[in-house]
Parts: C-alpha cells; sequence; structure tokens
C-alpha cells in the first residue's frame, strides 16, 4: 500500500482499502517527532493534557475491524473523523504500562518476533 496517495486517483485510492482484507491486531507506534502544529487544536490539546507523549515507540496495541469513508455529505462518524478520508476501525485498543523503543515505518509494517515479545510481556492476555 502506497505511503501517499498524492499521485494516485481518489477511485485508485478506494480500491486499495476495498481490496485490503488485512484485520487482526496491530502495534500502535507513536513516530519519532511530535506534531506540534496538532498539539494547538483543542481536541487533542483536552485529550492528551497531563500525559506524557513518548516517541519512536510502541505504546499500544488494537484490533483493526475494519475501515470506512463517511458518505458524502454525511456528518463525520466522530468527532476525531476527517472528511474525505478513510477511518481505520480500531477496537479493544489497550495501552502499554511502558512505551517500547521501536523503528517504525510510514503505512502498514511486520513487527519483529522480538517486538512481539516484549508486547506480550505487558500484555500476557494478549490473543490474535
Amino acid at each position: 500500500m502506497p505511503t501517499s496517495t498524492t499521485n494516485t486517483s481518489k477511485t485508485a485510492r478506494s480500491e486499495l482499502f476495498i481490496t485490503w482484507s488485512w484485520r487482526g491486531l496491530v502495534l500502535l507506534h507513536a513516530g519519532l517527532q511530535t506534531d506540534r502544529t496538532a498539539l494547538r487544536l483543542p481536541l487533542v490539546a483536552r485529550t492528551i493534557r497531563g500525559r506524557d507523549l513518548p516517541t519512536g515507540a510502541v505504546i499500544g496495541v488494537a484490533r483493526l475491524t475494519g475501515c470506512h469513508q463517511d458518505p458524502d455529505g454525511s456528518p463525520p462518524c466522530t468527532e476525531w473523523a476527517e472528511p474525505g478520508l478513510w477511518h481505520l476501525e480500531l477496537t479493544n485498543v489497550q495501552e502499554l504500562a511502558l512505551p517500547i523503543p521501536a523503528r517504525g515505518q510510514l503505512g502498514p509494517w511486520k513487527p519483529t518476533e522480538d517486538l512481539v515479545a516484549q508486547v506480550r510481556q505487558q500484555l500476557p492476555d494478549l490473543r490474535p
């Protein structure tokens, strides 16, 4: 799946997501840099107030159950949704008590067995 869609038509982008059948557990990874502009958005500021913001680490896990776009002209599905973009549907989100330093990538990536083992140490009841 491309990490940038600037040269891809909307139809082609839609087909990429429609045919992408992967579902299941995903690691939640914080990038190497904090988006300082996003910190000024009221919704973001209210949500992260008083929280430590680790970078360059796996910070949790979630189950990816689907993805969708809001129908044209309809209200956004949540206050976090951006019009016209695809929204990943995550359930069973679990934060790790201790962030695990890890190199991520843009787009989906496969974690090392060692990284998965470190996650399982913190969440021993985690099941695929």
